[in-house]
């Protein structure tokens, strides 16, 4: 359990800590390190998405809120993953597991 719970804590820092957890889970699967995996995968292609859109905006208000609701989501994501628990992420989490559902 210690080793899927360091890969979903892993997982929330930055998509370099997804693809490390990733790996680190491939020999044994951890179901809560997978659920979180595909979360934070999620997330941070969220964060790369709206960065896009955020950069047509010229004011600073638009682009700033979509970078606080992605924060936001991957801090959640990060305190359920240390308390170990595979709690979806708000409006999006459901999603996520659905595209990323292959990522075991």
């Amino acid at each position: 359990m210690k080793e899927g719970k360091s890969a979903a804590i892993i997982a929330y820092i930055t998509i370099a800590g997804t693809v490390i957890a990733y790996f680190m889970n491939l020999e044994r699967k951890h179901k809560i390190a997978s659920f979180h995996i595909r979360q934070a995968l999620g997330i941070h292609i969220l964060f790369y998405l709206m960065g896009i859109l955020a950069s047509m905006f010229t004011g600073y208000m638009i682009p700033t809120a979509f970078y606080i609701f992605v924060l936001v989501l991957l801090f959640y994501g990060l305190i359920t993953a240390v308390q170990g628990q595979q709690t979806e992420i708000p409006l999006l989490g459901h999603f996520f597991q659905k595209i990323f559902k292959s990522i075991t």
